[in-house]
């Protein structure tokens, strides 16, 4: 019989895996709904925008006004909004409505996850935590692998509707499992909404969110608009373009999974050299664009870069929280997330009016500002925080 610990670990990746399927996908379908709702692709782009606004806004507050309830009654609250939201979408006939239930979606998404973290660092052995933490990451990775790519082929042979009926089963199934293997125990320290936000005066805490506001700006000035970039700059077809979806997703995998293995092994002090790495990729995309599968190669190590972050920042916000401000333990889960979706809403931004106002083919310049903004902020991290120094 498998360990409830095994059954729990499993479950929070799979309800990482239903929120990357809702968030990512929309990256894949744009062109489908730009051409049902006859709008520009600049325009859909901020649809991205708008969801990871939403998302950075309403995570904290939720997350701070629910330490007052149980978290397993505020989870299960959440999933019904999400389960909500999401179906809205599959049913939303024009733009407006298809906006305001990406904003509802959004508006809980953050929350659950930064819920299920907290469970799974509470659930996990401390040896297996930053292994736990990197698989929970690797489950939006995974989104992007089987997610992104099924919901583009359902989109292309069916109908961008259907993407998101998928998830919205998808959601009936995690919640069944979560009222099933959810610990109803955890510990919780209560506190004033202005007691949890102390965690912002700590200097680590404030400089370690801006860096993955930098490294996920990088990231999605360059994702946004993934698909054009594939089809109409690097020159493959259809076919290709779910081959390449997928492979990406499997190198954001490996990503998450050298993320855990730096966490163990000196994390965010191992962290500016791969943002080093990740920028002068990202400069090198442009001139690269005209050899599609050198591009295609600079493609999968900058997916393996933008995802090496999440484990040792976790990590760090977790420790400095147990440590100083144990009261701030739910929120301090939360930052890579909130931060995250800044910086996706930053890129998409950077993305569309890259777009709108030069060309596709500059949008890794564009990113490699951001990255620039990441290296120098994470040696400032390092030099300032001396915990996983080995």
């Amino acid at each position: 019989m498998m360990s409830k610990y095994r059954l729990q670990a499993i479950l929070f990746v799979f309800v990482a895996f239903m929120l990357g399927c809702n968030e990512y996908m929309i990256v894949g379908v744009l062109p489908d709904i730009a051409k049902e709702y006859h709008s520009s692709l600049s325009s859909l782009g901020y649809l991205v925008t708008m969801f990871a606004l939403i998302y950075a806004v309403f995570t904290p507050v939720i997350t701070s006004v629910a330490n007052r309830w149980k978290r397993h009654h505020v989870l299960l609250t959440l999933m019904v909004v999400f389960f909500v939201g999401n179906t809205w979408t599959a049913l939303a006939t024009n733009y407006p409505s298809l906006l305001l239930s990406r904003m509802l979606t959004a508006s809980v998404a953050g929350a659950i996850i930064s819920i299920v973290l907290v469970l799974a660092s509470y659930v996990a052995p401390r040896d297996k935590r930053a292994s736990l933490v990197s698989w929970v990451f690797a489950g939006f990775s995974i989104a992007s692998v089987i997610g992104v790519p099924l919901g583009t082929v359902i989109s292309q042979h069916f109908s961008w509707h259907d993407s998101f009926w998928m998830i919205t089963v998808l959601t009936i199934v995690v919640f069944g499992l979560l009222v099933w293997l959810v610990p109803h125990d955890t510990p919780q320290v209560a506190g004033h909404l202005g007691d949890q936000f102390s965690l912002f005066k700590d200097k680590r805490v404030l400089i370690g969110s801006i860096f993955v506001i930098a490294v996920c700006a990088a990231d999605y000035t360059f994702y946004t608009y993934v698909r054009p970039i594939i089809t109409n700059l690097m020159g493959f077809d259809n076919t290709w373009l779910n081959w390449l979806l997928f492979m990406m997703g499997l190198f954001f995998i490996i990503g998450n999974k050298f993320g855990g293995l730096l966490a163990d092994n000196g994390g965010v002090h191992r962290l500016p050299g791969v943002y080093v790495v990740m920028t002068v990729l990202l400069v090198a995309l442009a001139p690269a664009f005209h050899f599609k599968w050198l591009a295609i190669a600079i493609v999968a190590i900058l997916c393996i870069t933008f995802a090496s972050y999440g484990a040792s920042t976790q990590l760090m916000f977790l420790d400095i929280a147990e440590k100083e401000y144990p009261q701030s333990l739910d929120l301090a889960s939360s930052l890579n997330s909130i931060f995250a979706n800044i910086g996706i809403s930053l890129g998409s931004l950077a993305a569309a009016e890259t777009v709108r106002f030069s060309s596709l083919s500059n949008v890794g310049n564009i990113g490699a500002v951001f990255g620039v903004l990441a290296i120098i902020l994470i040696t400032v991290v390092s030099r300032n925080y001396e915990g996983m120094r080995h």
